[in-house]
Order: C-alpha cells, then sequence, then structure tokens
C-alpha cells in the first residue's frame, strides 16, 4: 500500500482504538464517538453497518464500532508492527517520517487527551497540556523517542495504574505539538477534541505574555 496523509491517519485510530482479528482478515475499529467510526469508514470507503456493544467492564451498549474485512490492509497493518492482542505488547512501529503527524493524530483522536487550567501561582498564566495514553510503556517511548527525534520535544511517560501509562507534553512543548499535528485546514480528526484545543489556544492567545509564542491553528 502507498502511504498517504489519510492512511497515516486510519493506522493511528488503529493503533490505539482498532483491532486485528486472528482470522488474519478482518479489522475492527471501536470508539464512544460516532463521528470518530464515520470518519474512519469514509477515509476507508466503507459501507459496513456501524453496530454498538459494550465493553469488558461494562456491558451497556454504548460504544460503537465497525468490522470489515481487507486482506491487503490486515497484511500491510502486520508489516509495520501491528499484531492481534496489540493492547500491551505493541511497540515500535514503521511510519514514515513525513507522515508521522497524521499518524500522532489519529493516536490522539483515538487515545489521546488535552487538558488546560489557570495556575494560580502566576498571573494570567493558562497552562495547556497534551497527552497519549497506552497499556504498553514500550509504544510510548517509541512515540517519545520518534518526537524528540523529529521535533525536538521531550515528554515524560508516568505509570497511572491498572496497567496504564501516560506520555504528556506541557507549555510551548504542547503548544509546538499542536501546531505540528494540525497543520492545515480540513484534516481529518475529531472534532470535539480539536474544538476543546482551539478554545484553549483561544484563551492562549489573548494572554499577552504567552500568545507571542504560538500561531492559532489553521
Amino acid at each position: 500500500m502507498i502511504w498517504t496523509s489519510r492512511l497515516a491517519y486510519v493506522v493511528g485510530l488503529i493503533a490505539t482504538d482498532g483491532s486485528l482479528s486472528k482470522d488474519k482478515r478482518h479489522i475492527i475499529l471501536t470508539s464512544k464517538d460516532l463521528e470518530q467510526i464515520q470518519t474512519f469508514a469514509k477515509l476507508l470507503n466503507l459501507k459496513n453497518k456501524i453496530g454498538l456493544k459494550g465493553s469488558s467492564y461494562n456491558k451497556e451498549k454504548k460504544y460503537y464500532f465497525i468490522q470489515f474485512g481487507n486482506v491487503r490492509l490486515y497484511r500491510f497493518l502486520e508489516s509495520i508492527g501491528l499484531t492481534p492482542n496489540k493492547t500491551k505488547s505493541i511497540s515500535t512501529l514503521l511510519i514514515p517520517d513525513s507522515y508521522f503527524p497524521d499518524f500522532l493524530r489519529g493516536s490522539l483522536d483515538g487515545d489521546g487527551y488535552t487538558y488546560s487550567y489557570w495556575d494560580r501561582r502566576w498571573k494570567n498564566s493558562f497552562l495547556l497540556y497534551l497527552g497519549f495514553i497506552s497499556a504498553s510503556k514500550a509504544h510510548l517511548e517509541w512515540i517519545s523517542s520518534k518526537i524528540q527525534k523529529l521535533y525536538g520535544l521531550k515528554g515524560n511517560i508516568n505509570f497511572m495504574g491498572r496497567s496504564t501509562y501516560r506520555l504528556i507534553f506541557a507549555k510551548r512543548a504542547s503548544l509546538e505539538l499542536i501546531k505540528m499535528l494540525y497543520y492545515q485546514d480540513n484534516l481529518p480528526c475529531l472534532g470535539r477534541k480539536r474544538l476543546k484545543i482551539l478554545r484553549s489556544l483561544d484563551i492562549i492567545l489573548h494572554n499577552a505574555e504567552v500568545g507571542k509564542l504560538v500561531d492559532p491553528l489553521p
């Protein structure tokens, strides 16, 4: 398969919220956001039915999912490092540097997050953090090293409990990383997460001290 920005974003979603069946054919994406499933289906030109299911912790059917068979895509995903039952075993993936921002945006929409707050210790100090969550520390270490190598941005990995780790970027690093992830308009992304980021950036950009450090998203 030929790498494109859309394919890289799809791989980011599959690496986080997706799974490969053991039959060497089927791929499943699960999300609590219907928009994410619909975007995924559109990018892959899927006509498969979108269903609802529960989780291993909650049987209430509140998670959307789509399942489809594609041997060619399955083999491609295996060739870059994805496997069935990847939750704790996922590690390095073979993502071209030029498409890493699209992959990372998919990862953010899958198992990533942002949060922001006013720091009461400093006047007019509004802080924005961006993070990625995984049950595989090795995978986060790979993402961290890749970001540092490509963009010179350093993050920190912390253990969150229940076999879960997070890679977090703070302050200037988070702002620079956001500019890299959303490098132009109309990119595939989860709307609610981008809107949350835009609202935070709007506050930052109205802060005379911090606003000089980052341009608004396109």
